[in-house]
């Protein structure tokens, strides 16, 4: 379990990096090759291609940081449930979304990959 949590960190360390340095293919590669978002108010949106297209969009939306926080991580096997907390930040650091998260995530040869990622926000409805 240590092992999967610490290589889960890593990786969540990458996506943070890669979101702070505006590289969705950098996004898209930390998911398994049939990887999906399943973001609020879309489709499920699978495959690297759509998946770095996906992130381009929230970075062109103005999206600048992603703060991720494990709170729960159950290991099965090859397959791993991280429950969370997400804070997305804007320019400037104002808070432009925050709210909880559940990836399940996939050891793909020897790499734990986001096989599903969703979210949805906890702030309030406008």
């Amino acid at each position: 379990m240590s092992d999967v949590r610490t290589a889960i960190d890593a990786s969540n360390q990458n996506f943070m990096a890669n979101f702070g340095r505006q590289d969705a293919a950098g996004m898209a590669s930390l998911y398994t090759a049939t990887g999906s978002v399943l973001p609020a108010n879309s489709d499920i949106l699978s495959g690297a291609e759509n998946v770095q297209a996906f992130w381009q969009g929230a970075f062109d939306m103005g999206l600048k940081e992603a703060v991720l926080e494990t709170i729960e991580l159950e290991v099965h096997g090859d397959t791993a449930i991280e429950t969370g907390h997400y804070t997305l930040k804007a320019e400037g650091g104002a808070v432009a979304d925050s709210g909880k998260y559940i990836v399940i995530w996939k050891n793909d040869g020897g790499t734990w990959k986001l096989h599903k990622d969703i979210w949805n926000t906890s702030q309030p409805a406008a």
